[in-house]
This record gives C-alpha cells, sequence and structure tokens, in this order.
C-alpha cells in the first residue's frame, strides 16, 4: 500500500546540520583588563611641553620632548622606537625595541620579541643614571581562549631577592572572563605571597571589570553611550594604606572640531579636564589641561603642543 498521505519515508528528509559553536575569543593580557575605562580619564599634566615626532622610515621613529615646569628643573627626553616586519594586528608588531632617554642620563627600555605564533617575551629595563632601578623579563603564551603570563623582575642571586608574577586569564563564555594573579616576592628576611582573583563581563556597549585580593580591590565600569560620548567609573580600596578611592571620567569627542575633552572628578575632591585640539592641515595637536584638588588647596595646569 503506498503512502497516501504523500509524506516522504524518514530517510528521505533533510537532516539539520548541526550548529557550530563559534570558537571563545582570547581573553587578551591581564593588564589590559581595565584599559578601556583608564583611557577614559585624563592624563595628569603641568607645565609647558612640547614634542617633535619624526618618522625616518617605515620602521624606526624618534621623538624629542622638552618639558619646562615650575615644580622641577627643565628637561629633555629623546625617544626612539623601531618596529620590525611581523604585524599580528594594527597595534602588535614584531619585534619592537622602545627607548626613552632624559637629559640626566637616566634610561627606559623595552623590548618586545615574539618567540613563536603564541609565545611572547618582553624585556624592560630601568636605570638612575648610572645604576639600574629594574631589570623585568616577561612570557607570556596566548591560546585559542586563555592567556598565562609569567613575569620575573629584579631577579638578584647575591642578595637572594625575586619578584615572580603569574597571570592567567580563561574566557568561559563570549563575555565572561575570570582569572588570577599570584604575586611572590623573597627578600633577605622577608617573603610573602598575595593572591588576587579578577572577572570581567563584556556586554554591547559597557564592560564590566573587578579585581578582588588580599591587598585590596579594583573595580571599573565603562560605557560607551554613542560614538562621542563614553564614561568611565573607577573605584580602588588598598587594605594596607587603608585607602579608598572613588573616581569618575568621562570622553567626549567633536568630530567636526577635532576637538577631544576628558575630565575626572573624585572621592579626594579633586577635579580636572583635558581639551585636545587638532589643527589640519598641519600637523599640529595643541593639549591644555587644568587640575585642582580642593581638600589641598592645590592647583596646576599644562600647555603642550604636540608636531607630527
Amino acid at each position: 500500500m503506498g503512502n497516501t498521505l504523500g509524506l516522504a519515508p524518514m530517510g528521505a528528509l533533510p537532516r539539520r546540520s548541526p550548529r557550530r559553536e563559534e570558537p571563545l575569543p582570547n581573553p587578551g593580557s591581564f593588564d589590559e583588563l581595565h584599559r578601556l575605562c583608564k583611557d577614559v580619564f585624563p592624563a595628569q599634566m603641568e607645565g609647558v611641553k612640547l614634542v617633535v615626532n619624526k618618522v625616518l622610515s617605515s620602521h624606526f621613529q624618534v621623538a624629542h620632548t622638552v618639558h619646562m615646569s615650575a615644580l622641577g628643573l627643565p628637561g629633555y627626553h629623546l625617544h626612539a622606537a623601531y618596529a620590525g616586519d611581523w604585524q599580528l594586528s594594527p597595534t602588535e608588531v614584531f619585534p619592537t625595541v622602545v627607548g626613552d632617554v632624559d637629559s640626566s642620563g637616566s634610561l627606559n627600555a623595552q623590548v618586545l620579541l615574539l618567540l613563536a605564533e603564541r609565545l611572547r617575551a618582553k624585556a624592560v629595563f630601568q636605570t638612575q643614571q648610572a645604576k639600574f632601578l629594574t631589570w623585568q623579563f616577561d612570557g607570556e603564551y596566548r591560546g585559542d581562549d586563555y592567556t598565562a603570563t609569567l613575569t620575573l623582575g629584579n631577579p638578584d642571586l647575591i642578595g637572594e631577592s625575586v619578584i615572580v608574577v603569574a597571570h592567567f586569564l580563561q574566557s568561559l563564555t563570549h563575555r565572561l572572563v575570570l582569572g588570577g594573579e599570584l604575586v611572590y616576592h623573597r627578600r633577605p628576611g622577608e617573603e610573602g605571597a598575595i593572591l588576587t582573583l579578577a572577572g570581567k563581563y563584556s556586554a554591547l556597549h559597557w564592560v564590566a571589570t573587578l579585581n578582588v585580593g588580599s591587598g585590596g580591590a579594583h573595580a571599573s565600569y565603562y560605557h560607551r553611550a554613542n560614538e562621542q560620548v563614553q564614561v568611565g567609573v573607577e573605584f580602588e580600596a588598598n587594605t594596607r594604606l587603608q585607602d579608598t578611592t572613588f573616581s569618575f571620567g568621562y570622553h567626549l569627542t567633536l568630530p567636526q572640531a577635532n576637538m577631544v575633552f576628558r575630565g575626572l572628578v573624585d572621592s579626594n575632591w579633586c577635579v580636572g579636564a583635558v581639551l585636545e585640539k587638532k589643527m589640519p592641515p598641519l600637523p599640529v595637536t595643541l593639549a591644555l589641561g587644568a587640575f585642582l584638588n580642593h581638600w589641598r588647596n592645590r592647583f596646576h595646569c599644562g600647555f603642550s603642543i604636540t608636531v607630527g
């Protein structure tokens, strides 16, 4: 007897292919958990600064900085940067060598290397005239959905002192990242470790991040209202210093006027703002900033000109 209902046999029905889940993204570096929120706040400015940038080639560029301030002697900085041929992203180029030396002979240098497709290395050196202050070595491995980092700071075999920092971040979902930080320090007569847990939740227009440990807590909230307005809120508590700070910052972009305005207000009765103005077609950027601490009755302002 035939199929009177005109239905196809079960074996002939088209099978729905299983839905492929997108792989989880890499969570990035531990040091960049609060970066979006921190970029909203204005940088401190004081005195007058002139910065001249010069691109010598596609791999090499230099910058000259002259800073004059009422709080100290005038200073000069020479900044040089070399970028290699291996570009993983618009902001990541390997190898990268960056150096900054001032008029007193103090040096800050940083070297970034890509040892393998997923393995990166970084070395940081800082001197004060002829004396070494900091030497630090980092190794970072980036998996498909996790990042592991190990940092060795100021190792001294003779003095038996060292600082070791371990970071780990894991993407649990496309929006949620969890991880932790372990800091171990050792020197003669003193040894200890601090554990910090971290979490980050990223939505379409906002990002919330929290670090909690025995040393304190650090929470931040970033919100992008539209293409012109961004706001950020930070809360920091230090158990050792018994200090708590709450800060609110905002970032306003006026593309038609080529202007960027940043401002902040915090719980220490500090208010501040920085206005940046580009001057096309000239490669010149002007910046004017002012900061006032009502509690300590301190006021300082700054002005900078960037060429190039």
